[in-house]
């Protein structure tokens, strides 16, 4: 009986074990580097309390950082999770029935493709003269709105953001296709007999049936946004000046530029109270897992 009693924990063991080495350890030491002062290239660490936090929230490269990555997730909140859930119900409908294979080949191609190599691709949608965005504002007669997007500090930052949609859409897109197939059609044919339009069918039924997806995606996107970083780091490193910072590349040059490792350990440990704000926050919003 004893046994059996111990098989199931076991069988969790490796995971727990994964888990506790390669993701609580590294917190919990990351969370202890905060209180210090050091470089990688010293052994030397100095203890100086909360000194990190009070200089970080006296940084104002921090609150710019801070600025852009809340402005990215709510952009991609918008764009990716309300515009890919709206994407999947279209391609889901009869009308698109037979064109749905090959309209999510081609919404979910731009995940395939490397960050890199879209970066490239954008920087030369974005270059000021030669670039096709300009190109194209010239030719339906709003030229003067051309600018050179990535070397102006107001729009370099909404550039990036408007990359990461086009690539991350297709793949929330995909997440809200398969759950929208799981929807019992008797649920949309009722709603035929009723009268109901396809907007209200989506409303009342598509919405609500697809709740938990919701959940998945928001904190899937939040989480993303908190992390972008070779979105940023390709197309402008943060520049120009500061005006595209976001807090992952914020960390990585005060860890690997600046080679202060205990104040970019007290930035991650912020990240990682932010974002857990958040997830409590979508928990609470969604009421996931819970019935009404």
């Amino acid at each position: 009986m004893t046994n059996r009693k111990l098989t199931p924990y076991l069988y969790i063991l490796p995971s727990v074990l994964i888990l506790a080495v390669f993701i609580y350890y590294p917190v919990v030491q990351n969370l202890q580097s905060g209180f210090y002062s050091w470089s990688p290239f010293s052994s030397k660490r100095d203890f100086v309390g909360f000194d990190n936090y009070v200089r970080l929230f006296q940084d104002s490269v921090f609150y710019v950082a801070l600025k852009n990555t809340l402005l990215h997730a709510g952009i991609s909140l918008v764009c990716q999770v309300l515009g890919g859930l709206v994407l999947a119900a279209i391609l889901e409908d009869v009308l698109f029935r037979k064109l749905s294979p090959i309209l999510r080949t081609v919404y979910f191609l731009p995940v395939m493709i490397s960050v890199s190599v879209i970066g490239l691709l954008f920087g030369f949608i974005y270059n000021p003269q030669i670039g096709l965005l300009n190109k194209l504002l010239e030719l339906i007669g709003l030229g003067q709105y051309a600018t050179g997007w990535l070397g102006n500090s107001s729009t370099a930052i909404y550039a990036v953001i408007a990359m990461s949609q086009w690539q991350g859409i297709g793949y929330i897109t995909m997440l809200f296709i398969v759950a929208i197939q799981k929807i019992p059609q008797e649920l949309y044919e009722a709603s035929k007999i009723d009268g109901c339009s396809k907007v209200q069918a989506f409303r009342f039924i598509t919405v609500p049936q697809v709740k938990e997806m919701m959940f998945v995606t928001t904190v899937f996107v939040i989480s993303q946004s908190f992390l972008t970083f070779a979105d940023v780091y390709v197309l402008t490193n943060g520049g120009p000046g500061n005006s595209s910072q976001v807090l992952s590349t914020f960390l990585y040059q005060r860890a690997f530029v600046d080679n202060e490792m205990g104040y970019a350990s007290s930035i991650a440990n912020v990240i990682l109270a932010i974002t857990f704000l958040f997830y409590m926050l979508q928990t609470k919003l969604f009421k996931t897992g819970k019935e009404g």
